[in-house]
């Protein structure tokens, strides 16, 4: 059995800060589900241009409002609490936070733990997890 708390993770490399977003990585690669959970936090007066060609992911509004944007299409959807979204098919995005939204994301394949955003707001299939924890503050 695995069992950790919020605080736990927050005070360990777990925390990871991307800028306009900080993530708490509260299960990875390593605890062998096949998937990752994360508490996130999407920073107030942000946009962040996300595409996740090599993960699916889920993501469930706690707090917070804001606006996620398919750049495919111009469509626009409404993030508010009790709000989820599905990126099944790599959806290239915008995510705008209008307030500091605290969202719970569940990512397929699980991230390693110290993941960010490329130029073209991309996550590596597999990144360096020595690197990861070498490089956390």
């Amino acid at each position: 059995m695995i069992v950790r708390t919020l605080e736990e993770c927050e005070n360990s490399p777990r925390n990871i800060n991307g800028g306009n977003w900080k993530s708490v990585r509260m299960l990875l690669k390593e605890d062998n589900m096949g998937f990752s959970f994360h508490i996130t936090t999407i920073f107030a007066g942000t946009e962040t241009p996300i595409w996740y060609q090599n993960h699916l992911e889920s993501v469930y509004c706690i707090s917070g409002e804001g606006e996620i944007e398919t750049t495919a299409d111009g469509k626009v959807y409404p993030i508010k609490p009790g709000t989820l979204y599905v990126l099944d098919k790599h959806d290239q995005h915008l995510l705008r936070g209008f307030s500091d939204m605290q969202m719970a994301c569940v990512f397929n394949p699980p991230l390693i733990g110290n993941e960010v955003h490329d130029k073209d707001g991309v996550y590596a299939l597999d990144a360096d997890p020595l690197k990861a924890w070498k490089e956390t503050p």
